[in-house]
């Protein structure tokens, strides 16, 4: 049976929640589900008939809060996340160069910290395309002034492991703010405007003098995704 690739869309946060089965099984994975959007993937899910084996997490998310520990209750699938990122209650943590198996197929995770520092890619190379959170965006990617955020290491993430991917890679990045769905490694490489013809110290330069106002939801977002998208008493 093919493997099957859905993109879903959360306009608030203009953020891309993918799911993706494999296998006689109908065994599915979940990437950075949104809790707005919780009852909408339920229903997805049980439309397709697919069997939720690992809800994964890109990084611990600033401008949204996850339906992630939920989706997984409710499922009985495992939560999944990078390992430096302080996400503890998750059963797991992922290192770079795990694979997780679902189905027929797996994802490989590729540890690629700077936006912040646990950022995960995950590369599903069945299906000639990477899951690139908020490290590689189209057209751009992801800011570095926020918690645990390093314009360097994001640099280096994005040129020493993305860049070295093949050319016609097809890149699915986990927000777009303009209604674009997907773009390639080619392409970024050669003309993303952040980092294409920009030494490390310029792209450096440049992050450190965006000057972006802060998310709106991040004093909630933060600690709560850290729960798996539990919110804390209180706040």
């Amino acid at each position: 049976m093919a493997n099957e690739l859905h993109q879903l869309f959360d306009p608030a946060s203009s953020t891309y929640t993918y799911v993706l089965a494999s296998g006689p099984n109908r065994a599915a994975v979940v990437i950075d589900p949104v809790a707005e959007q919780i009852e909408r993937d339920l229903e997805f899910l049980r439309e397709r008939e697919l069997a939720l084996r690992y809800v994964i997490e890109t990084h611990t998310h600033a401008d949204h809060i996850t339906s992630a520990g939920e989706l997984a209750r409710i499922t009985g699938a495992f939560a999944a996340v990078p390992s430096g990122c302080g996400i503890a209650p998750a059963p797991v943590q992922l290192a770079d160069g795990d694979a997780l198996w679902f189905g027929m197929t797996n994802l490989k995770a590729i540890h690629t910290p700077g936006h912040t520092a646990g950022g995960m890619c995950y590369l599903w190379r069945d299906e000639h395309c990477v899951f690139t959170g908020d490290t590689l965006l189209i057209g751009g990617c992801g800011r570095t002034d926020l918690q645990s955020g390093d314009a360097g290491a994001l640099y280096d993430s994005i040129t020493q492991r993305l860049f070295t991917l093949p050319d016609d890679l097809r890149v699915y990045p986990a927000h777009d703010y303009h209604g674009r769905t997907s773009t390639t490694i080619g392409a970024e490489r050669a003309g993303n405007p952040r980092l294409a013809g920009r030494s490390r110290d310029e792209f450096i330069a440049l992050m450190n003098a965006l000057n972006l106002p802060k998310p709106k939801l991040i004093d909630v977002a933060v600690p709560a995704n850290r729960q798996l998208g539990q919110v804390p008493h209180g706040a």
